[in-house]
């Protein structure tokens, strides 16, 4: 492996985004703003669904900023549209209002779950629990904070008693890379049998992390090379051969939230997470924010957030033919994956907007710009007026911006102009239309 250089982990990340990594969809917050905690940067989302679920919680919280229950609504909507971001100040905003309330902290741990401080998570659930959370509910995801300390145990526990309410397949692929990282290569497998047996591309996945994590880096890279365009997937196998030499807190970062750690950090644990080894939870610092500051949780440069776990998700080709589910005896060996297709070039870049407005009619919106750039000449004069479809609505966007510095400080000035707005990002691919 001597030919092969880990640069940062930032340049993982984007190698596995180039192999299809799913991208991240934001929600933005509409003309609504729920106190400035949650004034973040957007990107469009895909799923209808949680935009109209974001979307009634907004005119909720239009009617009342103060209304906990719908601050909690955009928090889980946000979640699901992957905009931690967002989601943190709905859920830090309801904790500001509502102190004792365990589905704000119980939100609250999920967001720094999956912002890879699983320390401060821990934290935020055993407070949930001790406001009235129930533990099954969360168990799924509170498994994988433990599997992020390092402690498999606590999370196979944890995913068996959230897999005792019902069959899920996503704690399921949890428990099995769990099973994989303590070592466990019978339980891995016969977790995945099932998955693997009906199909389930996001399974192939699994078994190549966690054939990779218990040094079978070969098989690994054999199925990278069945599921993956040859060239990304020969770009990929090192990342994989690594996998077995990071700790086991690094194997489940790398896996589940698609965190790689530098070179130099490779096998050597944060000190948070040496404490927590020693000394449990009670022996670490707590380092808990409960509202945005500084930096945003997803990063402040160019980088979109990835995930590893996406890495062999978006398969589209069909699979082999898998064994009768009633033989316990089946080699999932045996079980061949299908090749991912190459996704079709993207045409539109993603850029940097400040959105002004929203509304149905792009002639209304038309208008609006006219007014809005009239009333800001100075600030929004240069700007073009554009729009883009938002659930069954449209943003009206100025720009595009030429960073996200520039458009902070352009969100800025516009409202101490009195006019609301907040940065939006649209994702690669996305057509934005410019009024005429």
């Amino acid at each position: 492996m001597a030919w092969f250089e880990f640069s940062s982990w930032r340049h993982a990340r984007r190698l596995f985004r180039l192999a299809g990594l799913a991208l991240l969809a934001c929600t933005g917050l509409g003309a609504v703003s729920a106190q400035e905690a949650v004034n973040r940067e957007i990107v469009q989302p895909t799923q209808s669904s949680e935009v109209e679920r974001l979307n009634t919680a907004l005119h909720e919280l239009a009617r009342n900023p103060q209304d906990v229950v719908a601050l909690i609504e955009a928090g889980n909507a946000a979640i699901q549209l992957d905009d931690l971001d967002a989601a943190l100040g709905f859920y830090g905003r309801a904790q500001e209002l509502s102190p004792g309330n365990a589905e704000a902290k119980m939100g609250l741990a999920v967001v720094y779950l999956h912002s890879s401080r699983p320390i401060e998570s821990l934290r935020l659930f055993v407070d949930a629990e001790q406001s009235g959370a129930d533990s099954e509910q969360m168990a799924g995801d509170r498994g994988l904070a433990y599997d992020l300390v390092g402690d498999n145990s606590q999370a196979q526990a944890s995913y068996r008693m959230a897999l005792a309410r019902g069959p899920n397949d996503e704690i399921s692929r949890r428990l099995a890379l769990s099973l994989a990282i303590s070592g466990d290569k019978e339980g891995f497998e016969q977790v995945l049998l099932p998955m693997l047996q009906r199909q389930d591309y996001a399974a192939y996945r699994v078994r190549a992390f966690g054939l990779a994590i218990m040094g079978e880096e070969a098989k690994a890279v054999s199925i990278a090379n069945a599921v993956m365009p040859r060239d990304l997937a020969s770009r990929i196998a090192p990342y994989l051969a690594y996998m077995s030499r990071l700790t086991r807190a690094q194997q489940a970062a790398a896996a589940n939230l698609g965190s790689f750690p530098r070179a130099a950090d490779i096998g050597r644990d944060d000190a948070r997470i040496v404490q927590y080894a020693v000394g449990g939870l009670d022996a670490v610092q707590a380092d808990i924010r409960l509202a945005p500051v500084g930096e945003p949780l997803g990063g402040s440069g160019d980088e979109s957030s990835g995930s590893l776990t996406d890495a062999f998700g978006d398969i589209s080709a069909q699979a082999a033919l898998a064994p009768d589910a009633a033989d316990r005896s089946v080699d999932i060996s045996t079980i061949e994956a299908p090749r991912e297709k190459r996704p079709p070039p993207v045409v539109h870049p993603s850029r940097v907007w400040v959105q002004v407005a929203t509304g149905r009619s792009v002639s209304r919106l038309r208008f609006d710009w006219r007014r809005i750039q009239r009333n800001n000449p100075n600030l929004l004069g240069r700007y073009g007026g554009h729009v883009v479809r938002w659930g069954r609505s449209n943003r009206l966007l100025a720009g595009p911006v030429a960073s996200r510095g520039e458009a902070h400080r352009l969100v800025n000035a516009l409202k101490r102009a009195g006019q609301d707005s907040f940065m939006y990002v649209s994702p690669k691919g996305q057509e934005i239309i410019k009024l005429q």
